[in-house]
């Protein structure tokens, strides 16, 4: 796992990931994260406005933006992943926060099974605040497959959506979020959510290989939808914060 990269202009330090998004985020010393979710989702560039408003409301600078949640019409290709990327981080650049070839923004980006929206849109976003508060993190979605593997080659149990193929998919994500806490110096106990995205059957692995493993201290949110690139079936996020508002 790579070592953490302090973004003091943001107030948060990240650990370095891939081009569209970085493996999570931690607030640093005199500085909170806190998360709003939008009361309905919007598409993403009149999303990215409201986060600037949102920001400018409370004296934040854009670059205090640490996380973004998003939702998508579909899975998309593996080559249509990458296009939609390059949209979403040109943004992250004249908002000076993607620098020297790093994304500090943490990201997790599904698709709804039912009632999806009509393109990719905003459903939360995270950001820093100044504050004494408690250590805050994020930990960024991933789903069933190695970043930087071979695509669909490397696909923990491909094509497999049996009970066994499901734990085995599962037990590599909950691995993986374990590995991104070890880097930024947190752990389950932490958590104030835990969140699940899979249209597949949780209940024959919920129990065993989630619950009593400590990843669920304060509940599990279960949302029904799909990674965000076809073929992956199971992914997980989380996070650590004290404050969560709705706008």
């Amino acid at each position: 796992m790579s070592d953490l990269i302090s973004f003091p202009d943001g107030g948060y330090a990240f650990l370095n990931g891939v081009f569209p998004y970085s493996a999570g985020v931690v607030a640093l010393p005199g500085f909170a994260i806190e998360r709003a979710r939008l009361a309905r989702p919007l598409p993403m560039l009149q999303g990215f406005e409201r986060i600037a408003s949102h920001l400018k409301s409370i004296g934040r600078p854009l670059t205090a933006l640490c996380a973004a949640e998003l939702r998508s019409p579909k899975p998309f290709s593996f080559g249509g992943f990458s296009d939609f990327n390059k949209g979403y981080v040109a943004v992250l650049k004249e908002w000076n926060i993607y620098r020297n070839e790093l994304n500090p923004v943490a990201r997790s980006n599904v698709a709804p099974e039912i009632d999806a929206p009509a393109e990719v849109s905003f459903y939360a976003f995270c950001y820093t605040v100044p504050s004494n508060t408690p250590k805050s993190f994020v930990v960024a979605g991933s789903g069933e497959w190695p970043e930087g593997g071979r695509f669909p080659g490397d696909i923990v149990a491909r094509g497999d959506v049996s009970p066994a193929g499901m734990r085995t998919k599962a037990r590599w994500v909950l691995g993986m979020m374990e590995t991104r806490m070890r880097g930024l110096g947190v752990s389950w106990s932490e958590a104030s959510a835990t969140q699940v995205y899979t249209v597949r059957d949780l209940h024959p692995f919920l129990g065993d290989e989630i619950l009593r493993r400590g990843a669920a201290p304060a509940g599990l949110t279960w949302h029904y939808c799909r990674p965000p690139i076809a073929g992956l079936e199971y992914e997980m996020d989380l996070r650590g914060v004290a404050v969560e508002r709705t706008i």
